[in-house]
């Protein structure tokens, strides 16, 4: 029997990163015998290692070209569970954010997600239902210091956010400072899990090079991090299938990935689910969700008719 030519590059390909990381863990048992360690995460050709104090403090952070790995899609497409119910226009107003809570409720959307000035507002008219509070943090640049990230996700956790979508200090990532963003990404994630909250860390796919992307990605699985997401919705352009494969191909099956920007139709959802997104960042959730109702209702109208 002639072996499936995609399986056996597959196999290849987990167990090269297998001796990898063994051989990564073996040098961090060598070098780091006193509490400190190492994580090391590699997908795409491109290997992060990021090493941490004995408090969890990181201590470095480098990218290097080095092998791949591959990832899991996930095949469950509910897509209302999946939905973060957004509205981050600047002028956007209490009524506006009132009437997406409302829309949130009445569909079972994931979450709200809203600029930090409503969130005191969201987490009353949303509570005692299931629907998320999520807040943006260091939105939309990415561009303000680590310490001020901090401010405002312990801030809008008090005001009432379990979630939060933080944006990585782009800049820092295409100089290369892999340092700097993992110590950004970290102490919120620090931040938010003392206080039971997910982080997803939004990279700005649009602004990367692939290489960028997976090392974003890397960077963020390594922080500890629940989701990497493509986009604020702010740059030129949002998420991609391409981009959310390669997301997904980079992090395995375990973490999310969260595909916003542009996810305006009930095909442009099922694609980014289909592609490996887990969570979708729309403006235009209930149209997404309506979509989907009057397909189903336009399937069963033969049927019907036959009844008569």
């Amino acid at each position: 029997m002639v072996p499936d030519k995609k399986l056996v590059e597959a196999l290849v390909e987990i167990i090269t990163r297998e001796v990898l990381l063994a051989m990564a863990e073996q040098d961090v048992i060598e070098n780091y015998p006193d509490g400190s360690y190492c994580v090391s995460e590699i997908a795409d050709g491109v290997r992060v290692k990021t090493c941490f104090d004995n408090a969890g403090h990181i201590l470095s952070a480098g990218a290097e070209r080095i092998a791949s790995t591959v990832g899991v899609i996930p095949d469950d497409l509910n897509l209302a569970k999946k939905i973060d119910h957004t509205l981050l226009k600047p002028d956007a107003t209490p009524d506006q954010i009132a009437q997406l809570c409302f829309e949130a409720r009445k569909y079972g959307f994931a979450s709200v997600c809203v600029n930090p000035a409503w969130i005191k507002l969201c987490a009353d008219l949303l509570k005692g239902t299931d629907v998320k509070v999520c807040s943006v943090v260091g939105f939309p640049l990415g561009a303000t210091p680590p310490e001020v990230k901090v401010f405002e996700t312990e801030q809008v956790i008090k005001d009432g956010a379990n979630e939060i979508d933080m944006v990585i200090n782009i800049g820092a990532l295409k100089a290369g400072d892999t340092e700097l963003v993992a110590r950004d990404i970290r102490g919120i994630v620090e931040t938010a899990h003392r206080h039971g909250a997910i982080v997803k860390v939004i990279i700005e796919v649009a602004l990367l090079t692939d290489e960028e992307k997976v090392i974003a990605c890397l960077l963020s699985k390594e922080a500890g991090a629940d989701f990497v997401k493509t986009s604020t919705g702010f740059a030129s352009s949002g998420a991609t299938v391409r981009d959310v494969e390669l997301m997904r191909r980079t992090v395995g099956p375990d973490m999310g990935v969260k595909a916003a920007g542009g996810v305006r139709t009930r095909e442009d959802a099922e694609n980014m689910v289909k592609a490996g997104a887990t969570r979708l960042g729309a403006s235009a959730g209930v149209k997404i969700v309506q979509a989907g109702n009057v397909t189903e209702s336009k399937k069963e109208t033969p049927t019907a008719s036959k009844g008569y």
